[in-house]
């Protein structure tokens, strides 16, 4: 086992700027001999304890420095180590912890002997602090030789009064037994008879946990005494409880019966931790129902109850798990409305998984239920602006339902009225995504046309935003069916564009501000009184009259002498469409033309405002070309313009939403595939009656799984094997063939650290000493230990490992050099410069997916952006966008429908998430270069923007790197 392997019991802070002391002066301050100096200066006894504490810290931190210090072993024995000073005794327990203990031919040190001697009069005594702490430090000992006579005096210990040394002799001993049995062959059986009669929790606790790991059977038998007891015992006794029965029935399935009652009473326990390892091991247990339903309500209550958002998360990843699971599925749809409890939680992350959750449960027996819940929910975010993700809490709110009432198109009467009312909602994308939702359901469910229409002209006036204002115009426009509907629109519009011709109604008033006593006159008498009842003076040239003049105007006006022409350009289209249908319902030719004039002068007085001066910004040739159009087409009432405006838009509308449906449902059948355990006709068949005992345990242990997953060592099933897993990593060459030390790097990567396994051969006939690999990292790269000092005899060979941490998203370079000096020769230390190791960014980044809304707000928000010519071999469109796509991680957002065909050019949006949170997004825009022959590369440009600029610049440079198709 290498340095680096070993298990880290003691992290000591070291000045990096100090200098080392030598061995010389260090023998002076721990070599005071106690009598004489007392003698000297009788009041300097403490400082005297002072020196010597001092000195033997800079010896313990030279010692794992690497430094060889022979000489100094005596003089701590003599002048150190019979001092009953704490700190010293601490300190001295650290040292014999590291300092080598045997001679070079592997036999125990003669000095030794007085060492093992202070340590069993350490272990006897008065003093429990020492005693236990001693204790500590024996399970660290790897020297049978040292524990030996120390065996009567640590079995002593169990009898101590003290529960702090009583349960360190219990690790002491189960340590010794398990290193060296035959020191004492008979510990099971004592720290049984221990276990039975301690009262103490944590004394009981490692007996239990020796005996588990020890002897199975003694620990069962302790178990069955005291199986009704359990609920009482402490938390660290319940977890170590739970631990043994998942691993006795885990290896022998018939035990299940015997404790899975112990499991249901340890979900009432007190303790979450408890709670939610014994909900862990009753689902891996048992797949009944009831089961699932006990352990499932469990982890509910521990969502509920916790208040770290931490635990909320994990427990959730954890019902979300069992949901996965098709029987548990059934199970878990009872308890949606349970579920949806964890919503009180203010974090916005546990509600969005709670809402995703919820939704996946949802069926036709609870959607009413969840939807009322929701409207609650909704109605509870309308006037709550004191949390920050409110906002977002309701946009979240509003897709849930969206997805209910496509999902459940019973449901849309009742959500469709309450959500209508977040359209004058000032956060634009919740109003967004309730009109989204509003024109899916009016052209989905014809039946519901006439509540939309009227709600939608109930709420027209108090729109606030421009571009809700644009989507319900056009929703106006396209399914006002009736004469009264089309009215009551050409009612709202005039009455949000005010007073028309709106330039001379405007100069009027610019004109009016000139007569303070005119506008006093027909203001409001709100404006002339303060809130608390006292009148207010008012001077003609008041600072405060733009303001007031803002609050007059209309929203739509407001909008067109803000420059905004597009929503001009939507009411001109919604105009012509009303005029037009007007016109097919209404018989009489004077009721038609007095409809189509009032809708054209409405667009020509639009025309006069974007020409003059009074807007901020003038009207673009866009919009007048449109409204131009709209006018000649209300001139004219063609069939053919009938039919384009009439028609072909709502198709058009329709199509598109029928390719969204169609992708949504090719997902989830893709989901549901995956979900779905695919069985060959071939593959055998296992019952458990028949199954032997050694392929029951084959089984994933999921305490093991669990272990290994927070130590970062998770490795798929097909590369359990160590050596598997290293033959599919590239070896990096870190030096060359010739050099007198060759080394060479694997760099395995685990989400937040990299660990480098460097092999390093001595290639000369010399022993080499101090052989240490001194590394450095560049980038958001940090080392986190020095990889302690070797010693290399002639062509032998070491594997050094160090650890290195990852804080963000970004290519990193690892460099540095191996240095050592040579046996028996006076030079310099001798240094091997080694090779860069470049980390790669593809670790990090794993594709994501998100709305185009939320793609187009973080490309508007992201202000590093990286703008990448393409420069490539390859001459298909589909095949450089593949190529892209397998190089970076990334997903593409755009549909496959999108993508189809050939037309030469191709613009698709990539999306990708670091494992920090980090987005990345990506816009490819390319094209076939057909003057210059099918044979031609692809051309174009991508455009990158991320949060920071390290992963824009990173994600350039992959990007640059792969472009080129390498043939094979």
């Amino acid at each position: 086992m290498t340095a680096a392997e070993n298990v880290c019991y003691t992290l000591i802070n070291v000045p990096m700027d100090s200098e080392p002391p030598s061995e010389i002066s260090l023998k002076n301050d721990l070599g005071n001999d106690m009598s004489a100096f007392l003698t000297s200066f009788p009041p300097l006894e403490k400082g005297d304890v002072k020196l010597k504490t001092e000195a033997l810290k800079k010896v313990i931190i030279m010692i794992l420095n690497g430094e060889k210090l022979p000489g100094l072993l005596m003089t701590i024995i003599r002048f150190v180590l019979p001092l009953q000073d704490h700190t010293i005794k601490k300190l001295l327990l650290v040292f014999w912890e590291i300092v080598p203990k045997t001679t070079p031919d592997g036999r125990l040190l003669q000095e030794m002997i007085l060492v093992c001697d202070a340590y069993r009069k350490d272990l006897q005594h008065p003093n429990e602090f020492i005693r236990g702490s001693t204790l500590r430090f024996l399970c660290k000992l790897k020297e049978a030789e040292l524990l030996e006579p120390l065996m009567p005096a640590i079995r002593a210990c169990l009898e101590h009064r003290h529960s702090y040394v009583r349960r360190n002799a219990v690790l002491a001993i189960y340590t010794i037994y398990r290193n060296f049995e035959h020191l004492i062959p008979d510990a099971p059986e004592l720290i049984h008879d221990f276990l039975v009669n301690e009262k103490d929790a944590s004394c009981k606790r490692n007996a239990f946990m020796m005996l588990i790991h020890a002897d199975q059977d003694r620990a069962l038998d302790y178990l069955s005494t005291c199986i009704d007891q359990v609920q009482t015992f402490g938390d660290i006794l319940q977890l170590v409880i739970v631990e043994l029965i998942y691993k006795v029935c885990h290896a022998n399935p018939s035990e299940r019966a015997r404790f899975i009652r112990c499991i249901y009473n340890l979900l009432q326990s007190s303790s979450p931790a408890v709670k939610y390892e014994a909900a862990g091991t009753l689902v891996t247990l048992s797949s009944a129902p009831t089961a699932i339903k006990a352990a499932a309500q469990c982890y509910i209550d521990l969502i509920i109850k916790e208040s770290d958002n931490n635990v909320k998360l994990i427990v959730l990843d954890r019902l979300i798990e069992l949901k996965e699971h098709p029987s548990h599925e059934r199970v878990l749809q009872d308890l949606v409305m349970d579920i949806l409890r964890v919503l009180s939680t203010p974090d916005l992350e546990v509600r969005k998984k709670t809402l995703q959750l919820a939704l996946d449960l949802v069926s036709s027996r609870n959607v009413e239920e969840l939807v009322i819940v929701l409207k609650k929910e909704v109605i509870k975010t309308n006037n709550v602006t004191e949390h920050e993700d409110t906002d977002k809490y309701r946009q979240l709110l509003v897709r849930t339902l969206h997805s209910c009432s496509v999902r459940f198109p019973d449901m849309a009467a009742n959500v469709i009225p309450v959500l209508m009312e977040f359209l004058s909602d000032n956060n634009e994308a919740a109003a967004a995504d309730v009109l989204e939702f509003v024109r899916e359901a009016i052209q989905r469910f014809e039946n519901l046309r006439p509540l939309i229409v009227e709600k939608m002209l109930e709420v027209f006036h108090a729109i606030k935003s421009v571009k809700i204002y644009r989507g319900a115009l056009w929703i106006l426009g396209e399914y006002c069916s009736t004469k009264e509907d089309i009215q009551s629109v050409m009612t709202e519009v005039r009455r949000s564009l005010g007073e028309i011709p709106i330039v001379e109604s405007e100069i009027k008033k610019e004109a009016g501000e000139l007569k303070p006593e005119e506008e006093v006159s027909v203001g409001p008498a709100q404006k002339l009184v303060t809130e608390m009842g006292t009148y207010a003076t008012q001077s003609a040239l008041s600072s405060s009259r733009p303001a007031k003049k803002e609050e007059d105007r209309p929203p739509l006006r407001g909008f067109l002498l803000d420059g905004d022409f597009f929503v001009a350009a939507s009411l001109a289209t919604t105009l012509t469409k009303i005029a037009l249908r007007y016109v097919s319902l209404v018989q009489e030719k004077k009721k038609q033309n007095s409809f189509n004039a009032e809708a054209m002068l409405l667009m020509a007085t639009i025309l006069h405002l974007g020409k003059s001066s009074l807007p901020k910004k003038p009207i673009t040739d866009d919009d007048v070309d449109r409204i131009s159009l709209c006018l000649k087409v209300l001139s004219e009432c063609s069939p053919l313009m009938n039919d384009i405006f009439n028609k072909e838009c709502r198709q058009s509308l329709s199509h598109m939403l029928s390719a969204k449906l169609e992708e949504e449902k090719l997902s989830q059948k893709k989901e549901s595939e995956k979900r779905n355990v695919t069985i060959q006709p071939d593959d055998p068949i296992s019952f458990m009656q028949l199954t032997a005992k050694n392929e029951m345990s084959s089984k994933e242990d999921q305490f093991q799984l669990s272990l290994l997953a927070a130590m970062g060592n998770t490795q798929r099933k097909e590369a359990a094997d160590p050596l598997a897993s290293k033959l599919n990593k590239v070896v990096t060459q870190l030096t060359g063939f010739s050099d007198p030390v060759y080394a060479e790097a694997y760099v395995h990567v685990n989400q937040y650290d990299i660990v480098l396994d460097v092999l390093v051969v001595n290639q000369t006939s010399d022993t080499l000493q101090n052989c240490t690999l001194e590394l450095a990292t560049l980038g958001d790269l940090k080392l986190v230990e020095k990889p302690s000092p070797l010693t290399l005899a002639p062509h032998d060979f070491a594997n050094i490992k160090a650890n290195v941490k990852v804080a963000s998203t970004e290519n990193g370079i690892i460099f540095g050099n191996v240095v050592y000096d040579v046996s028996g020769a006076a030079s310099d230390r001798n240094c091997v410069v080694l090779s860069d190791i470049h980390i790669d960014i593809m670790d990090y980044i794993q594709p994501a997916s998100c709305t185009d809304a939320e793609f187009r707000q973080m490309w508007a928000e992201f202000e590093w952006e990286n703008k990448v010519t393409v420069n490539t071999n390859i001459i298909d469109l589909n095949e450089y966008l593949q190529h892209i796509l397998k190089s970076t991680n990334m997903k593409c957002l755009t549909p496959e429908k999108a993508l189809s065909g050939y037309c030469g050019f191709m613009a698709a949006n990539l999306y990708a998430r670091s494992i920090f949170g980090e987005d990345a997004l990506a816009n490819v825009s390319i094209e076939k270069p057909i003057h210059l022959g099918p044979e031609a590369p692809v051309t174009g440009h991508i455009r990158i923007r991320a949060k920071s600029q390290g992963m824009a610049l990173s994600l350039g440079d992959k990007i640059n790197l792969s472009q080129k198709k390498t043939s094979l």
